[in-house]
């Protein structure tokens, strides 16, 4: 590939799975019903849990420990939803707890192994990942989680063979988590430069998972990083339509374009890429970007200089 090809960027997202420990309810109360107890509060705390409404759920969580201070679930759970929430430190200080009380709790252990990946602690996070996995041998989450921390750190053999020890474990029924264990596992090949091991498993996880963009968008980096600029155009067209605000694929779409010759094109991709880029305050790459678009036109222009006095003697002379 061309001397642009620093521009397909690795940008896969990798996504540590959610570690739920949720006790299914078997009903809904109210906060004002008279006499609640602390397990029904709980109930109520992992219903809201389910729906999604992490703040109401941790105040049923607090209302539990307030009434049982050794509730070591009401911690590990309102763990999860300051997880949910982005509060990385009360997430922590949650877990801490709860494995305080429980020392053998795997869901604590990895939704504090995924506070730390969160917070950039990628260190913790493994040792929370080991902990699971000496407690449960068979957690394919604790493997995939691991996987991607050791990611992070550059360690990709290591994370390869986290993300094989996932895929062994998984329920095979798990389609969509089987698709990002392929999609993350690409990525680590994808960095020791096994480009066809990294398409092959794009391609397994688009197999399984028909609607995520990532693994088109990172196939296509692979097909740029290999030099099949048509390759990489097909599924960069695929990723933006499905994400149609995905500016990297913008940006590395139009310099497949370039590479290609297809500079009108080209110009249009980069000016998306550099218009997204800028207005969400992304300066380091809106100065590459940029830097590129306009040396793309002024290149242009210079052409088309050229092709004008290239083209001044073809004009019919009058003999007259």
């Amino acid at each position: 590939m061309s001397r642009f090809y620093r521009f397909m960027l690795n940008f896969g997202i990798t996504v540590a799975l959610t570690c739920f420990f949720l006790i299914s309810p078997a009903y809904s109360l109210s906060t004002s019903d008279i006499g609640i107890s602390e397990d029904d509060l709980f109930k109520l705390g992992i219903e809201k849990i389910q729906h999604g409404n992490y703040p109401e759920a941790i105040q049923d969580f607090t209302e539990v420990i307030n009434l049982k201070h050794d509730f070591s679930s009401a911690y590990s759970n309102r763990c999860l939803a300051y997880l949910q929430l982005g509060d990385y430190q009360n997430a922590i200080a949650d877990c801490n707890q709860a494995l305080k009380l429980t020392p053998n709790n795997v869901e604590a252990h990895l939704n504090r192994g995924l506070a730390y990946y969160r917070q950039g602690d990628y260190q913790a996070a493994i040792a929370d990942d080991n902990q699971v996995i000496a407690l449960n041998k068979n957690d394919f989450r604790a493997y995939y989680n691991r996987g991607v921390a050791r990611g992070m750190l550059g360690n990709h053999q290591q994370a390869i063979s986290d993300y094989n020890l996932a895929l062994t474990n998984i329920p095979q029924l798990s389609s969509l988590l089987r698709a990002d264990i392929y999609n993350d596992r690409g990525l680590a090949h994808f960095e020791l430069s096994d480009l066809k091991a990294a398409m092959l498993d794009f391609s397994q996880a688009i197999e399984l998972n028909h609607n995520d963009y990532r693994a088109y968008y990172n196939r296509g980096c692979a097909c740029g990083r290999s030099g099949d600029n048509s390759c990489a155009i097909r599924d960069f067209a695929v990723a933006l339509k499905l994400n149609p605000i995905n500016a990297m694929a913008y940006l590395n779409r139009g310099i497949a374009y370039h590479q290609l010759g297809h500079e009108q094109a080209a110009i249009a991709d980069l000016q998306k890429a550099v218009a997204y880029f800028a207005q969400h305050r992304e300066t380091k790459i809106y100065e590459k970007a940029l830097g590129f678009l306009k040396n793309l036109q002024q290149q242009l222009s210079s052409l088309s200089e050229i092709a004008l006095i290239g083209e001044w003697p073809l004009f019919p002379i009058s003999t007259n």
